[in-house]
């Protein structure tokens, strides 16, 4: 029995097809499965996708090819274009013929046909069942069913068999929540005298300096902003958005531009080359220049027509390569090089069925509706890295019907037979009352997190706090939890304010209430690195620094002048030994440099993380230091030592640590595995070169975790010590490669 399987935009339909195949395939000898779709795109995916899970599909080469393949027992897995089962479908005739004579199929044949609600509302299907009368058939969609084709689909597949809808991908994470913005860009920026007042509203966020160097960069914004042609606005439009808003203008997000004709995609990738996005956009329309096709089209020496303008403007970006070749280079840098390739313009391809989790803006600037516009819009919903929190749909044609605080895809009557209605309708939030949201509920968040700091919350009152008492060696991880909520939490921060930053007032915030968001975002970003370099921790900040960058560079204003600081990339304690104890205190954040606590602290819990990092490489020499740090903690609390005092202990304990004494080791232990086991083998010299030798002489490449590999050498150390919990505690250490 066959029917329809509708599994929202994005959430795996093709993986869903792999293993609903495999199942079929494994569980019935004679069974065979034969994929289809509508378009070449979307049967080159297929096809990679079942190449990528470890499954051999074969993909027809003609409709010849197929019917070839069908009568054969093998291979038991195609796939293939719809329009291979014949090119005179919308003849009644054709098909009369084609069932009278059903192709000769061998085995039980499975069919799963891809978008489905498109497929299946034409002769197409009649020409296709004709040909495969015995095969049951399972169809796929990404889209709700509207009640206009409800009635075709059912006849041709049956019931619903299963269904995943946006609402419950969007809850689950599978895919991202999607946030929509109309731009009226007609209306905005239909005089002159509008130019300067929009692009104020735009960069309200940035210095005049910053202002001016954006102009420059984009070649004079007035003049560009000043042609009449809503093209170039558009264009003009979203340059800034590549400029100002923090995916586009990290090396992991990109965006496509939705042009109404192959035309008008031309004209806009022209006036693109003028914009920093030249070279990193392309042009994706399948358009093949022959000469031909301005054959016809002379119309006088100064006059150039759209089919001329089309024609020369591929001849010149093609060179001597094919439209596919190019095409194909481009989308690959798409989805694989988003920092080499920002924008695609698009007509009808890459709408349905392209994969590009960087994608995360579609500019629509073409009429659709309905299953189009949906597909169209799922083409940002995709997982990617950690600071794509939402795809954004940016429409210039007012394609949405609005619904209170959010706008409807559909235009059309959706199928409410068998569904909730709010589980079929699929609408949009707008993107200024959502990234409000976001805001508050960061801010929100880290109070609450911070609420507990004591007075009078300083420097030194959230060390305290997020990394606890520096005498108590447990404390520092035992807060570790909360300072990963802290990083977590600012990153949050700063992503929602960076979304909504040049529009504040235009979400709602008052002039008071924008300086306040302002300077909290500016405190909470400086005690993270605060709280950072007192724990001694190393982020693995490539997932986000790009936005605190971005943000601190374009929106934050620090009320002190700007320090060059040249050991940014160095930890404290590396500048302590390369540079001298003052030259550490300056690498301070300036609210800990001020307090004489604070500082103190910061060191020692660096030390401390260095210590415990370090502990199982020489369990015994570690220890040592480990009570020698306490000990100089005790002393500066009791105020037995000066400050100054302190830090030349701090640096001295600190040289120790980087540097592992070997003045009073015997002559003959020379490496750090004989230094480690002479220090906690009770300094037995001879012990120590044994167990060693033992070690190297019994040891296997990729020994450690190798259950087979390490017994060997536990083995041979137990020969020597005859001691199984010593032979455990040894091969625990991290001093043998």
């Amino acid at each position: 029995e066959g029917g329809i399987i509708w599994h929202t935009q994005g959430s795996g339909k093709s993986l869903v097809m792999v293993w609903l195949a495999k199942w079929v395939l494994e569980n019935n000898p004679h069974a065979r499965v034969l994929i289809l779709t509508d378009r070449i795109e979307l049967d080159k995916q297929i096809k990679r996708v079942f190449e990528d899970t470890g499954e051999e599909i074969y993909r027809t080469k003609s409709g010849k090819d197929l019917m070839k393949h069908l009568n054969q027992v093998n291979p038991r897995l195609l796939c293939t274009l719809m329009h291979k089962f014949g090119a005179r479908v919308d003849s009644d005739a054709f098909i009369e013929e084609l069932e009278k004579t059903p192709a000769q199929v061998q085995g039980e044949l499975f069919v799963f046909v891809d978008e489905c609600h498109r497929t299946q509302s034409s002769k197409l299907h009649k020409a296709m069942k004709a040909v495969l009368q015995t095969a049951v058939f399972i169809g796929f969609t990404g889209t709700p069913l509207l009640k206009k084709d409800k009635k075709t689909s059912m006849e041709v597949f049956g019931k619903y068999i299963h269904t995943y809808k946006m609402n419950e991908a969007v809850e689950d994470e599978v895919i991202l929540d999607l946030m929509y913005e109309a731009r009226d860009i007609d209306q905005r920026l239909s005089s002159p005298e509008k130019v300067d007042a929009w692009f104020e509203a735009k960069t309200k966020g940035l210095n005049d300096f910053q202002k001016f160097a954006l102009k420059k960069k984009w070649g004079t914004m007035q003049k560009v902003l000043g042609v009449r042609q809503r093209f170039e606005k558009i264009v003009s439009d979203i340059v800034l958005d590549f400029s100002t808003r923090p995916r586009l203008s990290s090396d992991f997000g990109n965006a496509i531009l939705i042009a109404n004709s192959i035309h008008e995609a031309s004209r806009y990738f022209d006036m693109f080359q003028s914009t920093p996005l030249k070279g990193k956009c392309a042009l994706i329309t399948s358009y093949n220049p022959i000469p031909q096709d301005i054959a016809t089209e002379d119309t006088g020496a100064s006059t150039e027509t759209e089919k001329e303008f089309v024609y020369k403007t591929y001849k010149a970006l093609l060179g001597k390569q094919t439209t596919e070749k190019y095409e194909d280079k481009a989308k690959e840098k798409f989805i694989k090089e988003p920092a080499s390739m920002k924008l695609l313009i698009v007509v009808d391809k890459l709408l349905t069925g392209f994969d590009a989790p960087p994608c995360s803006y579609l500019y629509i600037d073409k009429k659709m509706q309905d299953h189009g516009l949906f597909q169209a819009i799922c083409r940002v919903n995709r997982l990617d890295s950690e600071d794509k929190q939402f795809g954004y749909i940016v429409d210039y044609k007012d394609l949405f019907c609005k619904v209170e605080n959010a706008v409807s895809v559909y235009t059309s009557e959706l199928d409410y037979d068998r569904f909730d209605k709010k589980d079929v309708d699929v609408l949009l939030p707008d993107r200024l009352s959502k990234a409000r949201e976001r805001l508050d509920n960061a801010l929100e968040a880290l109070a609450l997190l911070c609420e507990n700091v004591e007075s009078p919350k300083d420097s030194l009152a959230f060390i305290r706090y997020f990394c606890g008492n520096p005498e108590k060696e447990a404390d520092l991880k035992n807060s570790e939890a909360k300072r990963v909520a802290l990083y977590k939490g600012v990153v949050s921060l700063i992503r929602a304010y960076s979304n909504i930053a040049t529009e504040l007032g235009e979400a709602g915030y008052t002039p008071q209430e924008m300086q306040e968001i302002q300077a909290k975002v500016d405190f909470y970003g400086k005690l993270r690195e605060e709280i950072r370099r007192a724990s001694g921790e190393v982020l693995d900040l490539k997932t986000y620094e790009s936005d605190m960058r971005h943000l601190m560079d374009t929106y934050i204003q620090a009320e002190d002048s700007k320090r060059i600081d040249p050991f940014q990339d160095q930890s404290l304690l590396e500048i302590l030994l390369k540079h001298g104890i003052e030259k550490t205190i300056d690498a301070l954040p300036e609210r800990i440099r001020k307090s004489e606590d604070a500082s103190s602290e910061t060191i020692a819990n660096n030390v401390r993380v260095k210590i415990i990092k370090e502990h199982l490489t020489d369990p015994a020499y570690f220890a040592e230091m480990s009570r020698l740090l306490e000990e100089i903690i005790k002393e500066r609390k009791a105020k037995a030592i000066s400050y100054q005092e302190y830090l030349a202990k701090i640096a001295e304990l600190t040289k120790k640590v980087y540097n592992i004494q070997r003045s009073d080791l015997p002559i003959t232990i020379r490496t750090n595995a004989q230094r480690a086991l002479y220090n906690n083998l009770g300094k037995d010299e001879s012990l120590a070169i044994s167990v060693d030798e033992a070690v190297h002489s019994s040891k296997m490449a990729d020994w450690r975790g190798n259950i087979a590999r390490e017994n060997p050498i536990k083995y041979e150390i137990y020969r020597i010590l005859k001691d199984k919990d010593e032979v455990e505690r040894i091969s625990s250490w991290a001093i043998f490669p």
